[in-house]
């Protein structure tokens, strides 16, 4: 069977071997057994359920929690001439009954639902005597309660399976799950351990970084305007933000979209279109948007504030680079971020979950204050102790120099100490400072020995310095209604002078990439070609399909179906205009220079 699947990469897809852990899961799919696959996005997981989808008989099911994730997915199968449909609220009654038909006539491979379709007695009742080998569930960490994304909807699972006399496998896929995640969608879905294909969390081809105490709107508008030939995604955590960064962003000139929750949905899908289709090169959003977006171009994403977590914030910037190509992923942390963060939570959670979610809060705090590498950060909160600096982020390639900060780190552990570990880093700075704030006269923390010991900073700089050393475990942070701080073990170690405490000392935006003139007449071509066909460019082909066109130089089909993520059927639609394209270009290249 593995064989066949081969067989179906290179003639659909267009590529000449699988990458790491798809194989494995499609084994497990090929046996009959029920799976768990972990990949980073932009890590091939869609292909683990569709290549089997083509090589076993019957229709296979994906569960995808959202419209535009069934809409790009089926849209590139389509172009791919591989026979797929989906069924979702955009919908009308006579067009879902039209879909049914077909999957009913063994005519579709792949049907994609919304899991609330599993709620439908009409629709269950349309798959009787359907032969079902295979049941994908898609951001499978929507079905856990921990999960950053708990979808009820999802539970429905369990109950489709037994609408199937044959018991169809179930692979669950998804690339943001902790350990306690994993453990709740096996348990859920019936899955052994020994069928857990894992294949790492690492993004090799992105590059991270964070960006403290700088101009947010300026170093959005000079990234933006350094790069504009490039797709990005610039999150903010509210609306009236997304509104502010788009408007600046209008008035310069860029072709920029937006997209948040208080827009008519009308408006939001326009949006959205025009980012997927390259009319606009900037999506500036909150995070309703994003989730199932399949735009594999994106070059960067910036998160003009804190996310709420780091599952969500790992979804978010793992839209950058899904093709493989070096792609940035930044963050610009203001500490005003944290409150407006603990004021959604408040807003919007569970009150039972509050704790957990302020938990999860200060890892991403943590992680905008480590100087130890980024990426390596992001690989140990899911779980993975092993993995090492990656060499590339923006901690590891920082070459400013580092400060000794041993004396004023004393300074800040004494003073907790001597507040009795019981309150938080404002009135911790405002003490430090000798601030004459009244909360910290009715404390009578003005006559302690370490007021007023840092007033040669401010506040801000002061509290600035607390975070990085909670980042650095010298400080912990006690959860509750109100943070509180307190000592933790290497604290300790400074306070009894048996550690030093070295810290760095503005990020400077840059070029993502030098232009091709090659590249940019074959995004021409795609960009006319998607226009025609109705789908977004990428659709059509990647930037990495295209970087190999101009690497390879293909003169004839033979020679263009080599090129990576060229299969028949796409080299029969639209081959002949990029070997047109190729051939006029290096025509132009001979021709004499005047």
């Amino acid at each position: 069977m593995l064989e066949k699947a081969q067989g179906i990469l290179q003639k659909y897809f267009g590529y000449e071997q699988f990458r790491m852990g798809q194989e494995q899961a499609m084994s497990h799919v090929f046996a009959g057994n029920n799976a768990i696959c972990v990949m980073p996005t932009g890590g091939g997981k869609s292909l683990c359920y569709q290549i089997p989808a083509l090589a076993m008989e019957g229709t296979t099911i994906v569960v995808s929690p959202l419209i535009s994730l069934m809409k790009d997915q089926v849209d590139s199968l389509l172009q791919a001439g591989v026979p797929a449909a989906y069924i979702n609220s955009s919908l009308g009654f006579d067009e879902m009954r039209e879909v049914l038909h077909d999957v009913q006539q063994g005519v579709i491979k792949l049907l994609y639902i919304a899991p609330e379709r599993l709620d439908s007695e009409i629709f269950l009742d349309g798959l009787k005597g359907v032969h079902v080998p295979l049941i994908a569930v898609d951001e499978a960490h929507c079905i856990s309660h921990w999960g950053h994304d708990f979808r009820p909807s999802y539970r429905l699972i369990s109950r489709m399976l037994e609408w199937f006399p044959d018991r169809p496998a179930v692979l669950a896929l998804t690339a943001t799950a902790t350990p306690q995640v994993r453990d709740d969608i096996c348990r859920i879905l019936d899955i052994s351990e020994e069928h857990t294909v894992m294949t790492g969390f690492e993004r090799s081809n992105l590059k991270f970084s964070v960006v403290q105490g700088q101009d947010r709107a300026r170093f959005v508008r000079e990234y933006v305007q350094k790069n504009d030939k490039e797709a990005g995604i610039i999150y903010a955590a509210t609306r009236k933000t997304v509104d502010a960064i788009y408007d600046a962003l209008i008035k310069k000139g860029v072709s920029a979209a937006k997209y948040h929750a208080g827009m008519p949905d009308w408006e939001r899908k326009k949006e959205q279109d025009r980012f997927l289709t390259d009319e606009a090169s900037v999506m500036v959003a909150t995070n309703a948007f994003g989730m199932g977006i399949d735009k594999s171009n994106i070059r960067y994403v910036i998160h003009y504030q804190l996310p709420k977590n780091m599952e969500s914030y790992y979804q978010e910037a793992g839209r950058a680079g899904r093709d493989g190509l070096p792609s940035e992923c930044v963050v610009l942390y203001a500490s005003q971020d944290v409150q407006t963060q603990r004021f959604l939570i408040d807003q919007s959670q569970d009150p039972g979950r509050i704790p957990e979610e302020l938990k999860k809060l200060q890892g991403m705090v943590d992680y905008c204050h480590t100087e130890n590498c980024l990426q390596q950060f992001i690989i140990h909160y899911f779980g993975d102790m092993e993995a090492e600096p990656c060499g590339r982020c923006g901690n590891c390639l920082d070459e400013r120099e580092s400060q000794d900060v041993t004396k004023e780190a004393q300074m800040i552990l004494s003073c907790v100490v001597r507040m009795g570990q019981k309150f938080g880093k404002a009135l911790t700075a405002q003490v430090l400072t000798g601030s004459r704030n009244k909360k910290v006269i009715e404390f009578g923390f003005d006559r302690l020995s370490t007021y007023g010991i840092l007033k040669h900073h401010s506040a801000k700089e002061v509290s600035n310095l607390i975070e990085f050393m909670i980042s650095q475990d010298l400080l912990a942070v006690a959860q509750g209604q109100f943070p509180t701080i307190f000592v933790a073990e290497g604290g300790k170690e400074v306070l009894l002078g048996k550690r030093q405490v070295k810290r760095k000392g503005a990020v400077i935006t840059k070029q993502i990439s030098e232009g091709d003139p090659l590249f940019e007449a074959l995004r021409k071509v795609r960009k006319s070609l998607a226009d025609a066909a109705g789908v977004p460019p990428f659709v059509i082909f990647s930037d990495k399909t295209l970087l190999d066109m101009c690497a390879r130089r293909p003169k004839n089909e033979e020679e263009l179906l080599e090129v990576t993520g060229v299969g028949v059927s796409k080299l029969e639609k639209y081959g002949g205009s990029f070997l047109e394209a190729l051939e006029a270009f290096e025509r132009q290249e001979e021709a004499p220079q005047n």
